[in-house]
């Protein structure tokens, strides 16, 4: 079975669509300020986040803890 090639030199069709390459760079703008927000929220709110995680490691070894008790009494 032969693939068929998409040609949009002189069919009629344009092969950059300008809406769609206008939505695309705005979600990859959207998502470059989203990526930077959330490594200066990191950056300035890091001794809170310490704080979060340090609480829930004891959560998550209870939880562990739970599961594996749960699966050896199988």
């Amino acid at each position: 079975m032969a693939q068929e090639e998409k040609k949009c030199c002189g069919s009629g069709e344009s092969c950059c669509d300008p809406k769609k390459m206008l939505s695309t760079l705005l979600k990859v703008i959207l998502g470059l300020v989203f990526l930077v927000l959330g490594g200066l929220a990191i950056y300035k709110f890091w001794p809170d986040l310490l704080t979060i995680i340090r609480g829930g490691v004891g959560l998550f070894l209870l939880l562990a803890g739970v599961i594996t008790l749960a699966i050896a009494k199988e």
